[in-house]
């Protein structure tokens, strides 16, 4: 507690026994008592306030940070993000912008909107208006009027075969090693018969 020997303590008593007196030394030992413990919860209670003022502190700016993180989501959610409507209308723009002209005429006459014969053999071509329609509006396109068919995908290596692939490279690296150890070991003999 204050770092008293048994020695300083017993020397304390017998002053105090010889100038409180011996019949109000229970009374004064009691009274030291109290006032100790008094003085404990009120050491107590103080640290208990200032670390619940540190709590508070440590939550108040924890709640500026959340505050200030749901005011930003709240910003991005009030402009109204649709990527899925904003592909639709690049899309439905790209598909139905009209082709710029420069004011040439002769540019005029070489861009030209289809036909209405050309857009009957549009089926016949693999793609037609009514399914990159249907895909511009995210729904599944009419099975009978099929999209523009893919390219073949790249074609695939076989997983066995990059696998052995792999290991004959790092088994010929090992040899490479060990050929590479065994000439370096063989050099400080030469050099010791030579010497010798």
């Amino acid at each position: 507690m204050l770092d008293m020997s048994w020695g300083e303590i017993m020397v304390i008593g017998a002053v105090a026994l010889i100038v409180i007196g011996p019949k109000d030394l229970p009374k004064a030992l009691r009274t030291v008592g109290q006032v100790t413990g008094k003085l404990r919860r009120m050491a107590a209670e103080f640290q208990g306030q200032f670390n619940e003022a540190m709590r508070e502190a440590e939550l108040d700016e924890v709640k500026k940070q959340l505050q200030g993180v749901n005011d930003s989501v709240t910003a991005v959610g009030s402009t109204n993000f649709n990527p899925i409507q904003t592909i639709r209308d690049e899309l439905k723009t790209s598909i139905e912008a009209p082709v710029s002209t420069n004011g040439n005429a002769s540019e005029a006459e070489a861009v030209q909107q289809p036909a209405p014969a050309e857009i009957a053999q549009a089926p016949s071509q693999g793609t037609s208006d009514a399914s990159i329609q249907a895909v511009v509006e995210g729904r599944a396109p009419d099975p009978t009027d099929p999209l523009v068919d893919l390219p073949p995908p790249p074609p695939t290596v076989d997983p066995a075969q990059e696998i052995a692939e792999s290991l004959r490279r790092e088994a010929e690296y090992e040899a490479q090693q060990a050929a590479l150890a065994e000439h370096l070991s063989q050099q400080p003999e030469k050099a010791d018969a030579k010497a010798g």
